[in-house]
C-alpha cells in the first residue's frame, strides 16, 4: 500500500475534472485521480456545442437562457442553480477563449452561435442561436485546451488508476446521525492498472468528476468507461443519490449502433423525416419542430416507428435528412457526423438521408449537490470535504430533461465552482484528517474474491443481459409491467454476479478484473434507476410512463432521493418529507428506501410545458 498527501484530490480528469482542477490548483497542491488517459475522457466526445447567452448572432439575454432550462427540465430544475448557470455561462465561455480554445468565429471575427433544441429567444417565440462551438468537435477542442492549461498550472495526474473506495470518519450506512452531527471525507482508495498496487490519497478536499453510468444500456453514445463508479461508491458508502429515474435518450443516435450525431446537425437546418418522407416533428412541436427538446423528439420517433411510419426494411427507424444542405456547409460545420455516417453505415449525407433512433445519452440524476459543489448525505446536510461535479452530481440544474449544450456548460461552471469551493474549505484544514483503520481492507477483500472465485458466470454475460433488459424494458417508454420486469431482472442477474469469475488471476494491468468490478457498479445504478422509476407514477421530461401519461405537480414536484441500507435500519431515509416517498424495497441482505427533496423555486411557475 502507497500513501499519498495532497490539498484536493479530484476523481475524473474529463471536462468537470480538469476545469475543478484548474481552480483549485491555484490555491491548493492538486491531484487528479483517472482511470484512463485524460484527453481519453468522454467529454472529448461531446460534438455540438456549449450554451451561452453571447448575443453575438441574435438578441439574448441569460434570463431567456435561465427559463429554457427550466422549462427544457420539465419544472423539475432548481431555479437557483439554473440562474447561476446561465450568469456565469457568459465568463465561462471567454475563459476558454482566453485559454486559447479555437471556436469558430463570424465573419466579423466573433465567436459563432448556431440554434439547438429548446434554446428560444423572448420565451419561447423562436428558436435561438445560443451554442458557440467549433465545428462538431467542441468536447474534443475543450478537453485538450482544459488539459493544456492544467500541464501548464503544474496539476499532478495519476492515470490509469481506478478509484474503488471513498473514506469518510463515520459509516453513513449504519450510524444514525442527527442533523447536527458531523461528517467528514478522509480520502479515496484507488487501483494502479499498470501495477495491481493499492493506494490510499488522503485529502483535505475531494471532488468526484467521475461522468455518467450510460453503459447499462445496450444501445447508448456513452463509452465503454461510463460505468457510474462515482454514482456507485457515494450509494454504497451510504450517501443518496438524486432523480435517478431521469435519464435522456438523445434522439440521433446511428440506427442500432448508438453512435451518436449531434443536434448539430438539427441545428444547421437538418431535417427528421419518417417513411413518407414527411417532417413529422411538425406535428409534434409545431412551433421550433426539428429543435424541440431531447425528450420530445426522442419520444416522437419512437412513436413514428410505434405507428408504423418507420424508415428501411424492418421500419424500425427514422430519417435523418441533410441532403438540402450545402456540402460545403456540411463539411465546415459537420465534418465527424458525416464522417461516422460514412463509416459505419456506408451512407454518403450528401446525397442520402441518414437512419437514426434514439440512444441512451445522458443522466440527469446523480450524487446531489448545493451550487458551491458541496455533497448532501440528506436534504440539507453536506458531507464536510466532499464535492462533485458534472454527469455525476445532481445540482440539480438540467431537472428531468438536459439540453442540449448545457452539459458542457454544466461541467465549466460548476467544475470551476467546486474546484474553487473545495480549495476554500482546503484552507480552513490545518492538517488531514485521521482515515480509517485499515483503509484498504474492503478494496483488497473485494479484488481478492473476484480474482481467486474458482470459474463461474462470465462478465460480459450478465453484462449483456443487464444491457438487454434495461434497453427492453426502461427506455423512451416505460410502464409498471415493464419497469417491475426490469426490477425482477437486475435481481436476479445480482444474484448472478456473486458467481462471476474472472480470467486473468494477475496482477499487472488486469482489465479483466476491473471489468468484473465496473459490472458491479452498473448493476447498482440500474437497479436504483428502475425503483425510482417505478416510484414515480407521473411522466416528466426523459421519464415517460405510458401507465400515467400526465405531468403531476400536486405529488411529484420533488425530486428523489434514493438511499441504500441494511435491512436492519429504520425505515424513514434521512430527509424524508413527511407523507411522501416512504417507500423502502427489501431484498433480503439491504433495502433502497426512497425519500425525497424539496424543488427550489424562485421566478418561474410551472406551466404546461409547449414547443
Amino acid at each position: 500500500m502507497q500513501t499519498h498527501q495532497y490539498d484536493v484530490v479530484i476523481v475524473g480528469a474529463g471536462g468537470a475534472g480538469m476545469r475543478a482542477a484548474l481552480e483549485a490548483s491555484k490555491d491548493a497542491r492538486t491531484a487528479v485521480i483517472s482511470k484512463l488517459y485524460p484527453t481519453r475522457s468522454h467529454t472529448g466526445a461531446a460534438q455540438g456545442g456549449m450554451a451561452a447567452a453571447l448575443a453575438n448572432v441574435e438578441d439574448d439575454n441569460w434570463e431567456w437562457h435561465t427559463f429554457d432550462t427550466v422549462k427544457g427540465g420539465d419544472y423539475l430544475v432548481d431555479q437557483d442553480a439554473a440562474e447561476i448557470l446561465a450568469k456565469e455561462a457568459i465568463d465561462s465561455v471567454l475563459d476558454l477563449e482566453r485559454m486559447g480554445l479555437p471556436f469558430n468565429r463570424t465573419p466579423e471575427g466573433r465567436i459563432d452561435q448556431r440554434r439547438f433544441g429548446g434554446h428560444t429567444r423572448e420565451h419561447g417565440q423562436a428558436a435561438v442561436r445560443r451554442a458557440c462551438y467549433a465545428a462538431d468537435r467542441t468536447g474534443h477542442m475543450i478537453l485538450q485546451t482544459l488539459y493544456q492549461n492544467c500541464v501548464k498550472q503544474d496539476v499532478e495526474f495519476f492515470n490509469e488508476f481506478y478509484v474503488l473506495d471513498l473514506l469518510t470518519d463515520h459509516d453513513l450506512t449504519t450510524e444514525e446521525l442527527d442533523d447536527d452531527a458531523e461528517v467528514n471525507a478522509t480520502g479515496v482508495v484507488a487501483y494502479d492498472l499498470a501495477s495491481g498496487e493499492i493506494h490510499v490519497f488522503q485529502a483535505k478536499a475531494i471532488i468526484f468528476a467521475t461522468g455518467g453510468a450510460g453503459k447499462i444500456f445496450k444501445t447508448t453514445s456513452n463509452a465503454h468507461t461510463l460505468t457510474g463508479d462515482g454514482m456507485a461508491l457515494a450509494y454504497r458508502r451510504g450517501l443518496p443519490l438524486e432523480d435517478m429515474e431521469f435519464f435522456q435518450f438523445h434522439p440521433t443516435g446511428l440506427a442500432g449502433l448508438g453512435i451518436l450525431l449531434s443536434e448539430a446537425a438539427r441545428g444547421e437546418g437538418g431535417i427528421l423525416r419518417n417513411a413518407d418522407g414527411e417532417r413529422f416533428m411538425e406535428r409534434y412541436a409545431p412551433t421550433i419542430k426539428d429543435l424541440a427538446p431531447r425528450d420530445i423528439v426522442a419520444r416522437s420517433m419512437a412513436n413514428e416507428v410505434r405507428e408504423g411510419r418507420g424508415a428501411g426494411p424492418n421500419k424500425d427507424y427514422v430519417l435523418l435528412d441533410l441532403t438540402h444542405l450545402e456540402p460545403a456547409h456540411i463539411d465546415a460545420k459537420l465534418p465527424d457526423i458525416t464522417e461516422f455516417a460514412r463509416t459505419y453505415l456506408g451512407i454518403e449525407p450528401y446525397t442520402e438521408p441518414v437512419p437514426v433512433y434514439p440512444t441512451a445519452h445522458y443522466a440527469m440524476g446523480g450524487v446531489p449537490t448545493n451550487v458551491k459543489g458541496e455533497v448532501l448525505r440528506d436534504s440539507h446536510n453536506v458531507v464536510k470535504g466532499l464535492y462533485a461535479a458534472g454527469e455525476v452530481a445532481c445540482v440539480s440544474v438540467h431537472g428531468s430533461n438536459r439540453l442540449g449544450t448545457n452539459s458542457l456548460l454544466d461541467i465549466n461552471v460548476f467544475g470551476k465552482r467546486s474546484g474553487r469551493s473545495a480549495a476554500a474549505y482546503a484552507k480552513t484544514v490545518e492538517q488531514h484528517l485521521p482515515i480509517q483503520e485499515n483503509p484498504t481492507e474492503r478494496v483488497e477483500a473485494q479484488l481478492s474474491e473476484m480474482r481467486d472465485r474458482p470459474d463461474g458466470e462470465r462478465v460480459a454475460e450478465v453484462r449483456k443481459a443487464l444491457q438487454e433488459t434495461m434497453d427492453a424494458n426502461a427506455q423512451v417508454f416505460r410502464t409498471n409491467e415493464s419497469l417491475q420486469q426490469a426490477a425482477d431482472d437486475i435481481r436476479e442477474l445480482q444474484k448472478r454476479y456473486r458467481n462471476v469469475s474472472v480470467q486473468d488471476k494477475g496482477t499487472l494491468f488486469n482489465t479483466d478484473l476491473l471489468e468484473a468490478i465496473e459490472l458491479g457498479f452498473l448493476l447498482d445504478i440500474a437497479e436504483v434507476t428502475v425503483l425510482a422509476a417505478l416510484n414515480r407514477r407521473e411522466s416528466r421530461g426523459g421519464h415517460y410512463r405510458e401507465d400515467f401519461p400526465d405531468r403531476d405537480d400536486t405529488n411529484y414536484m420533488l425530486h428523489t432521493m434514493a438511499y441504500r441500507r441494511p435491512t436492519s435500519a429504520p425505515d424513514a431515509a434521512d430527509g424524508h418529507v413527511e407523507g411522501y416517498f416512504d417507500h423502502v424495497e427489501d431484498f433480503g441482505d439491504y433495502k433502497v428506501v426512497l425519500g425525497s427533496k424539496p424543488v427550489t423555486q424562485t421566478r418561474y411557475e410551472p406551466m404546461e410545458r409547449k414547443y
